[in-house]
């Protein structure tokens, strides 16, 4: 499983971080960050999360060669609108 975020849809609501913390959270400058191979067991957050997006920004992709590491979005780069 992969997870994406398409920034140009996100406007921070943080429901993510919310619904599943292990894989989203915000940062110190209010960005959301994420987990974009998260462990399966993280599954049903995932989806649970990507269903109650305000902005339908998140998407689950199936990939059996998922990236592993940490996604981010550098401030000021297509990041969430204010």
């Amino acid at each position: 499983m992969r997870v994406t975020i398409d920034f140009e849809k996100c406007d921070s609501h943080a429901v993510c971080a919310l619904t599943a913390p292990k894989i989203f959270w915000v940062d110190d400058h209010g960005y959301t960050q994420f987990d974009p191979a998260p462990d399966e067991a993280e599954r049903e957050n995932a989806v649970r999360a990507a269903q109650q997006c305000p902005a339908q920004a998140i998407q689950i992709v199936e990939n059996r060669e998922a990236g592993c590491g940490r996604a981010s979005r550098q401030q000021g780069s297509n990041g969430p609108r204010r």
